[in-house]
């Protein structure tokens, strides 16, 4: 199947057999009419181009938006239902929204609960997604540090934060989240961040453990302001199983009630081994 201005066309040895419509339509797309050559229906060409048109459009990343101009025989109702289109006036609509993530919700968190302008700092870097965020949150006036054990992650999240525009509000350094103490005065950040577990594209058999996780979240709590945030991602499951996120959760439910709120997320009927959103903020304004 090619494109060619605003269509997809279907090509089978080299007969043209399906043709579909492809135009920007406010937010989202305009699909259609969608056409298959009598000779070739009923043989799966109509879902093929359409998979391929939603492909093409976003349609299975992230949030989207479609309509559809489709026949209003049977075989088009059947067509549109199987890709989640529904009925809208004279055209079908679909409209996806993808499944919260604990990174999603712990950056949903943050944004409403923080201001631009603070000092945040990003324990566990990684890629440098959670770095870019808060460096974006915190603004010209804010600052950001983000940490790593492993270089290759440093270097990641340096060149991300250039590539972005950032490297005025936020730098990656290289350094054990577990020595954070060292490195970030006590009572000084608006929000330390954790996203705990592996380097994503690196060596898996290299990830954190309590060893070093609980020595830094004690750190963390130490260096927040009053009215300060500690959020961390923990997960299960993986290579290194799951005495890490018992272990903290473990600390986080001992935390006393007058010094600590704490916010555990749970994916209630997802696998037990779902990453698990936690959220603690510092009493004492």
């Amino acid at each position: 199947m090619i494109r060619e201005g605003e269509e997809f066309l279907l090509y089978k040895e080299k007969l043209l057999v399906g043709r579909c419509g492809c135009a920007r339509q406010g937010e989202g797309w305009r699909l259609g009419p969608l056409w298959v050559d009598p000779a070739w229906r009923h043989k799966g060409y109509g879902s093929f181009m359409l998979r391929q048109v939603l492909k093409s459009t976003g349609g299975y990343t992230g949030e989207s938006l479609h309509f559809l101009e489709l026949g209003e025989d049977a075989a088009g109702k059947a067509l549109a239902e199987k890709f989640g289109f529904s009925r809208a006036g004279n055209l079908w609509r679909r409209h996806r929204v993808p499944d919260p993530t604990a990174v999603g919700l712990t950056h949903d968190f943050l944004q409403q609960n923080l201001l631009p302008g603070g000092f945040f700092v990003d324990a566990t870097c990684g890629n440098g997604g959670d770095t870019e965020f808060l460096c974006r949150l915190a603004g010209p006036q804010g600052k950001v540090l983000a940490l790593d054990l492993q270089q290759q992650a440093v270097d990641n999240t340096n060149a991300r934060l250039a590539a972005a525009g950032l490297s005025d509000i936020g730098r990656a350094v290289q350094a054990d989240h577990a020595e954070l103490a060292k490195l970030v005065e006590e009572g000084s950040a608006d929000c330390v961040v954790f996203n705990f577990g592996y380097l994503p594209g690196a060596d898996h058999s290299l990830f954190t453990t309590p060893k070093s996780s609980l020595p830094a979240v004690k750190a963390a709590l130490a260096a927040l302001r009053p009215g300060g945030i500690l959020a961390a991602c923990l997960y299960s499951g993986g290579p290194n199983g799951d005495g890490e996120k018992t272990a903290l959760l473990e600390f986080f439910r001992a935390l006393p009630i007058r010094e600590y709120t704490v916010l555990v997320c749970e994916f209630a009927n997802w696998a037990p081994t779902a990453p698990l959103p936690c959220f603690v903020r510092k009493k004492g304004w």
